[in-house]
């Protein structure tokens, strides 16, 4: 039994391992993973033939991959494969480095005017002053500039609630006063003891508003009218005495 046990220790199982052509190679590998997501460029382009175009936007025809290469090189520019499903592929000449900078700065722009819209709230009293009043909206309009939408909410205390219109005449007060910039999007509505309304930025009215600026501002002037000076009156002679 030990001389079998030695025996069965002693073979040698099959290895898993593939063998070493059939493993992949890493570069190739690395060079598929490189062209995913990404414009073939220069000696990356694997097409025969290619459709060309110049910088320009000019369509140069069809030509072979090294004619192709050696004229985008002469133009001390690159060769990019612009639409790889084509039948033969399309590849535009330009500064590669350059486009990529571009689309990067575009996208950029992109985010930063690309503001998530938030709800602010301004709270208001049935009786509240003028001046308190004026500052709150001022309030709300710059929250509008802004691109946010605002909850207008008018808060009711004790025997106020018996009341109501005062907050409905506020609340109207607040939408006419904002409204070349903003429409309402919630009307008035008792919640509680208290009374909102929800106001949106109005884009078309806001930029109607700008565009309005400039114009207004360009007008003349009319110059006032020259103030006739009158004649001096003469003075009498002297009395002789």
């Amino acid at each position: 039994m030990a001389a079998e046990g030695w025996a069965f220790a002693s073979r040698r199982l099959p290895s898993s391992r593939p063998a070493e052509g059939d493993r992949p190679r890493s570069d190739v590998a690395i060079a598929a993973a490189a062209d995913q997501g990404d414009h073939r460029i220069n000696e990356r382009i694997r097409a025969r033939e290619v459709r060309l175009i110049d910088p320009d936007g000019a369509q140069l025809g069809v030509k072979p991959l090294p004619e192709a290469l050696a004229i985008a090189r002469n133009m001390d520019l690159d060769l990019v494969e612009v639409a790889p499903d084509a039948s033969p592929p399309v590849c535009r000449i330009m500064d590669f480095n350059r486009y990529k900078y571009e689309t990067a700065q575009r996208a950029k722009e992109s985010r930063r005017k690309t503001t998530s819209t938030s709800i602010k709230e301004m709270k208001y009293r049935p009786k509240i002053g003028t001046g308190d009043f004026d500052t709150k909206t001022r309030q709300v309009a710059r929250f509008l500039g802004e691109g946010h939408k605002v909850k207008i909410t008018i808060m009711f205390r004790g025997r106020e609630m018996s009341h109501p219109e005062l907050g409905k005449k506020i609340l109207d007060h607040v939408a006419e006063t904002v409204g070349s910039v903003a429409k309402v999007e919630a009307e008035p509505k008792l919640d509680g003891r208290n009374m909102i309304m929800v106001l949106a930025p109005d884009r078309r009215a806001h930029q109607a508003a700008r565009a309005e600026e400039p114009a207004a501002s360009s007008r003349a002037v009319p110059a006032a009218a020259p103030t006739a000076v009158p004649a001096a009156t003469p003075a009498p002679p002297p009395t002789e005495l």
